[in-house]
């Protein structure tokens, strides 16, 4: 699978990851790599304990990363940029249908 393959079908299967930003990064985005790296920025609480619960459902097919982040963090750390982190939504728009 391409990434945007994998963003397209993390983002149909995990409804709740509409509610957080959510971003894939390291060799996946290359085409390399035996996992696949996610990023998860939000708040904690019910709607995350949901997604957590989405995410291993998609687990069980994929070798997913998963990284946890508060917005707080984010900005902090520039996790973002400095990772060089790519919106899951931008990857799964060059999916062709």
């Amino acid at each position: 699978m391409t990434a945007g393959e994998i963003a397209a079908y993390l983002l149909g299967c995990c409804g709740s990851l509409g509610r957080f930003e959510s971003y894939m990064f390291g060799s996946t985005l290359n085409g390399i790599g035996e996992d696949i790296d996610i990023l998860v920025v939000g708040s904690v609480g019910d709607a995350l304990s949901q997604l957590k619960q989405e995410l291993q459902s998609a687990s069980e097919c994929l070798p997913l990363h998963i990284l946890y982040m508060q917005s707080t963090e984010v900005q902090h750390t520039e996790f973002v940029t400095r990772e060089k982190c790519v919106p899951l939504t931008q990857l799964a728009s060059s999916v062709a249908v």
